[in-house]
C-alpha cells in the first residue's frame, strides 16, 4: 500500500501520455510555497510547512498536474504532527467549458488513526464564470475507489467526490482563493477546504495567508474529526 500513490500515478499519466505524445507545445509551471518556525532556549520547536504544485500543459488538450502538501510539528526533538497528502491528475480538454479527469490521491497522517488513506477517480469537470475577466471556477464530479488502512485493518470501499476550486482576482497584486472537496462512501465521508488570500511582493514572489479544514466523519476510536491548519507562507513561482 506504501506504494499504490507511486504505481497508480505513473501507469495513469504513462496511459494518459499516449493521447499528448503527438502535441508538439508544452509549458511546465512550478510554484513552491514554504513556511517555517524554529525556537531555541526553554523550549526547542519546529514547525515546517510546505507545498509544491507542478503544472504541465501539453499543448490544449491535455493538462497534467503533480502536489506534494505537507507538515510537521516537533518540540524538543518529539514529533507531534506530521502530515503528508499528494495528489495526481490528468485532465483532457473535450471543449472550452469541459474536461475529463482521472485524479489521484494519497494522504499519510502520523496522528490520525490511518497508516495511510488513497483514492482514484474518474471526473467530469466544468469550466465556470468563463465570461468574468477576474474570476474563474472549476467544478469537478466523479466515482471511484478509497482504501484505508489502519493497523488492525484495510478496507476498500467505493465513492463519489465533487469538488469546487473558485478564483477571484481581487486587485493587479491580490487574489481570493477558496478550494472544497467531499470524497463519500459507505465508510465515512471526507471534507476539505481551503480559504486563502494571496498577495504578490515581487514578479514571482507572494505572500500566502491560509486556513485549511479537513473533517472525517468516522475515524478510530480516541481521535478527533477535524483538523485544522492556519498559516502564513511564501509562494515562489518559476
Amino acid at each position: 500500500m506504501k506504494n499504490i500513490f507511486a504505481y497508480s500515478l505513473c501507469n495513469l499519466l504513462a496511459i494518459f501520455s499516449l493521447g499528448a505524445s503527438g502535441q508538439e507545445e508544452s509549458s511546465i509551471a512550478t510554484q513552491l510555497e514554504l513556511g517555517a518556525i524554529f525556537t531555541s532556549g526553554n523550549t526547542k520547536n519546529e514547525n515546517v510547512k510546505y507545498k509544491v504544485t507542478v503544472d504541465w500543459d501539453q499543448a490544449e488538450d491535455w493538462d497534467f498536474q503533480f502536489t506534494s502538501d505537507g507538515f510537521r510539528s516537533s518540540q524538543d526533538g518529539i514529533s507531534n504532527a506530521q502530515r503528508l497528502y499528494h495528489t495526481g491528475s490528468a485532465n483532457y480538454t473535450t471543449n472550452p467549458d469541459s474536461y475529463l479527469q482521472g485524479r489521484i490521491g494519497y494522504e499519510n497522517d502520523k496522528f490520525s488513526g490511518f497508516d495511510s488513506q488513497a483514492d482514484i477517480t474518474v471526473n467530469y469537470g466544468r469550466n465556470m464564470l468563463q465570461n468574468r475577466g477576474n474570476m474563474a471556477l472549476g467544478l469537478t464530479a466523479g466515482f471511484g475507489v478509497r482504501r484505508s488502512e489502519t493497523k488492525l485493518n484495510t478496507e476498500s470501499v467505493a465513492i463519489a467526490r465533487l469538488a469546487a476550486n473558485y478564483n477571484w482576482n481581487v486587485s493587479e497584486s491580490a487574489d481570493f482563493i477558496q478550494d472544497f472537496s467531499i470524497e463519500t462512501g459507505s465508510d465515512s465521508s471526507i471534507y476539505r477546504f481551503e480559504t486563502g488570500i494571496q498577495t504578490d511582493i515581487l514578479e514571482n514572489l507572494s505572500l500566502k495567508f491560509s486556513v485549511k479544514v479537513k473533517h472525517q466523519t468516522v475515524v478510530p476510536i480516541s481521535r478527533k474529526k477535524t483538523d485544522t491548519e492556519t498559516a502564513i507562507t511564501l509562494l515562489l513561482n518559476f
